[in-house]
């Protein structure tokens, strides 16, 4: 059954202005460091950065990972950080998180798990693409079928998919083993609906956008550099990016048109431990 949508009030001859996060891998310890870099430190800064630019967002999506260890403080943390913002955010769980953990502790106000968000001429599914105890996603038929759904209850709104996992390969050959394992027939099946014309994700650490030929144009497919530590591009084995941490940017023009861009911390405060060979 179809749940209830949360619904801003955007006109619809208006854009949605969107900011997306994705993967800061909090601790409860906000002293603890991933690979060289104090995570919490580097969602300050990113979400310091978007604060300075004073984007005229509605509201914020955060597109899992948000944990490192599995904590419910870790969550806690995430929901203090991003308060200043004063923005909605609608978050979904990465391979990093646990579920149950996530929807206990990441509560607010201002804190939305639902699937569906309705503003303007978009709609906006946030989906689930994890596999418990494993790394790689998939998304599932079930999530499909919302999809379909949602798709067929609002019609005449473009769309708009967000997820975790990457359901394209990005040829990193050591974190592709990690993608949506069904991504292929995933973009298959959804391209083939008019109204779909973005795909969203985090888990890659690491900027993404290209354009997939759908039966009724292109659909923009874009990943998004993580708050904390990112992943060398085009790397055949595990490496780390000296790049600063990042975030993303969407205008969802009334016309179904996307226009966005990633920007990163300033400065180079944020260096990873080279030398690391996983995490």
């Amino acid at each position: 059954m179809l749940k209830e949508a949360i619904s801003y009030s955007i006109d619809d001859n208006a854009s949605v202005r969107v900011v997306q996060i994705t993967d800061p891998h909090l601790f409860a310890d906000p002293d603890a460091q991933l690979l060289g870099v104090n995570t919490a430190q580097s969602l300050d800064a990113v979400l310091n950065t978007i604060n300075a630019v004073h984007y005229p967002a509605d509201f914020m999506l955060a597109t899992g990972d948000i944990s490192q260890d599995y904590s419910g403080e870790s969550y806690h943390n995430f929901v203090r950080a991003i308060a200043p913002l004063e923005l909605p955010c609608h978050y979904l769980p990465g391979n990093h998180d646990d579920p149950r953990i996530m929807r206990l502790n990441m509560q607010g106000p201002k804190i939305f798990g639902q699937r569906r968000i309705l503003a303007g001429n978009w709609q906006i599914i946030m989906l689930d693409s994890t596999v418990r105890g494993k790394p790689g996603g998939h998304m599932s038929d079930s999530e499909i079928d919302i999809i379909k759904s949602a798709v067929a209850d609002q019609p005449d709104r473009y769309t708009l998919l967000v997820m975790h996992h990457n359901p394209i390969l990005v040829n990193c050959a050591w974190l592709d083993q990690h993608c949506m394992d069904n991504g292929n027939d995933f973009i298959k099946q959804v391209a083939e609906l008019p109204q779909v014309k973005g795909l969203l994700w985090g888990h890659v650490h690491q900027k993404l956008d290209q354009k997939h030929p759908g039966k009724h144009g292109m659909v923009h497919l874009m990943a998004t550099p993580s708050t904390c530590i990112q992943f060398k591009p085009k790397s055949s084995y595990f490496a780390l990016d000296a790049l600063q941490p990042g975030y993303r940017l969407l205008e969802l023009k009334a016309n179904g048109t996307i226009l966005t861009n990633i920007y990163r911390v300033p400065g180079d405060n944020f260096s990873p431990d080279r030398d690391a060979s996983g995490y």
